[in-house]
């Protein structure tokens, strides 16, 4: 039985003559709340504020952003939840515009026209397959990703005919939870006996986390040469061949991509930062603009990217268009929290352009100072900065922006790559210093913790982790500090809602900067054995299963 009247349904389309024969067959099928989204714009705000299980989007939306994008954004963003089916509806038939949106990974692409039976039975199956896997991503969502890889294990002998689907997520909560040998395992299961090009991605991806980046290479190359229209493989190589230091592969790799599936906004800015590392500003400016023009009816527009393109245009000789676009950067992103750091750092590389040293030196001193107030750019902007700075011989404002990095992000690669650049420069021991001094921070705010951790003040203890997570919101050293924490009050004080969604987000946080760190799996074992002795439950009828030991 599809129980439809459960289903709060979100309908996102411009055309009256499809939004509303379409409202009216929902009505009929039996969904019980069915609410009209215009433009993207409009279900981004009725998206913040509630949650869907069904989004039904219209490839066409008008003037503004497409259906595609709004669907990058949505992935992107994590505006939507892992069990909210996102149906994609278009008569568009225009290859690389299908395979675009195809690659996004939507529960179901129908063309146009609608015929009401039909789009029936494909909602009836969506709908019917979400509800068998529904527990395991509620499971995930309250941070036990080893009691959802239980449900799967215990679902897929009910529901053999989804057995591949259970273990695709199997792998994915494995990595969720720091295993990455164990999604590994899984992946080649999977792969024994079926062309999956999926599998393989998941393998390269495990390899990639271990910075095995030559296995990782070796089996992208290998799936693209099977799978031409994989898009995620060149995503994922050129990512690689980047942290390998072959950036010009790199852009060959999203050349290729884009010339076969050019509507991804995210693919489209990361040829134009590449092209832009590597020395190619023509390229650069041709992407970058693109991504602008794309995503200017989008309400996730990061200023960084008008930065890359007035970096672009300078380079060139465009003062005229970096100026144009500076001036578009403060008119049209306002309201955002980096615009400020942004537009100062672009005025300092327009200003150095033209030989107002003066100007461009009280611009940089004005972003290095933002940095210093929360505000922070990207690490690869980030070193621009820092060499900015230091050309501009601002040492004290160029030491001060490498300290406020990496006390922001602590991960390996920054820290290497600040390493590096300053070396380059001979500037060594200021480097060796910045770190030791960082590093002392770290201690000290962690030894803050411990202590009030160790006399039974678990209150305190986490009010000083979560305040040194305010100091330091990228350092995983904190983050995972910060987690256990935040766990051990639970252990010690009961079961506290608020402290184990704040954990989980850190740990989450954790993962995306260092997803091989053997920490994760230690608190994600904790994390579940928590939720099971005190009972906690992802649903009124749904209870986190236990695994078998050894």
């Amino acid at each position: 039985m599809h129980r439809f009247q459960d289903i709060q349904v979100l309908v996102i389309a411009s055309d009256s003559r499809l939004r509303t024969p379409l409202r009216h067959m929902l009505a009929s099928f039996g969904f019980g709340a069915v609410h009209l989204a215009v433009t993207a714009h409009t279900a981004l705000r009725y998206l913040r504020s509630r949650y869907y299980e069904l989004i039904l989007c219209d490839y066409a939306l008008g003037n503004g952003q497409d259906g595609q994008h709004l669907l990058e954004d949505l992935r992107q963003h994590d505006i939507i939840a892992s069990d909210t089916l996102f149906v994609m509806i278009t008569g568009e038939r225009n290859y690389e515009r299908v395979i675009g949106a195809a690659e996004l990974l939507p529960d179901d692409y129908i063309l146009t026209p609608l015929a009401p039976g039909a789009l029936r039975t494909r909602l009836e199956k969506i709908v019917e397959k979400r509800m068998i896997f529904l527990p395991a991503w509620q499971l995930a969502a309250i941070g036990d990703w080893l009691g959802a890889i239980d449900y799967c294990m215990e679902a897929e002998i009910g529901h053999p005919q989804y057995l591949v689907d259970f273990q695709r997520l199997e792998a994915g909560f494995y990595i969720a939870s720091g295993q990455l040998d164990e999604a590994e395992a899984v992946y080649r299961q999977i792969a024994v006996g079926r062309h999956l090009p999926w599998a393989q991605l998941g393998l390269a991806r495990c390899r990639a986390f271990k910075k095995d980046y030559t296995g990782a290479d070796a089996l992208l190359c290998e799936l693209i040469a099977e799978n031409a229209n994989f898009m995620a493989a060149y995503d994922l190589l050129a990512r690689v061949r980047t942290e390998s230091g072959m950036g010009e592969a790199a852009r060959e790799v999203l050349r290729t991509a884009i010339d076969r599936s050019p509507y991804r906004i995210g693919r489209q800015r990361r040829m134009g930062e590449l092209a832009m590392e590597t020395g190619d500003a023509a390229t650069a400016e041709k992407a970058l603009s693109e991504v602008v023009r794309q995503s200017a009816h989008s309400g996730f527009r990061d200023p960084e990217v008008h930065v890359r393109l007035a970096q672009a245009q300078i380079a060139q000789a465009k003062p005229e268009a970096a100026r144009a676009t500076i001036d578009d950067l403060e008119r049209s992103l306002g309201g955002q929290p980096n615009t400020a750091l942004c537009k100062a750092f672009a005025k300092a590389m327009l200003h150095t352009h033209t030989g107002e040293t003066d100007k461009a030196q009280a611009a940089l001193d004005e972003a290095a100072g933002l940095t210093s107030t929360g505000a922070s750019l990207s690490p690869g902007l980030s070193r621009e900065l820092v060499k900015a700075c230091f050309d501009q011989d601002l040492a004290d404002a160029g030491s001060n922006v490498v300290t406020n990095i990496l006390r922001a992000t602590g991960d390996e690669q920054t820290v290497i790559s600040l390493r590096e650049m300053l070396r380059a420069r001979g500037l060594e021991l200021l480097s060796r210093k910045i770190e030791q001094n960082v590093q002392e921070e770290v201690r000290s705010l962690i030894r803050v913790g411990a202590e009030k951790a160790r006399t039974g003040d678990y209150d305190a203890a986490v009010e000083a982790m979560l305040d040194a997570v305010r100091q330091m919101p990228g350092h995983t050293v904190v983050l995972f500090n910060a987690a256990l924490a935040l766990l051990r009050h639970i252990e010690h004080r009961g079961w506290n809602s608020n402290l184990a969604r704040q954990a989980r987000t850190l740990i989450e946080r954790a993962r995306g900067l260092d997803p091989a760190s053997g920490r994760l799996a230690t608190l994600a074992e904790y994390m579940h054995t928590l939720i099971e002795r005190n009972g906690v439950v992802a649903d009124r009828n749904i209870r986190p299963y236990r695994r078998a030991r050894g």
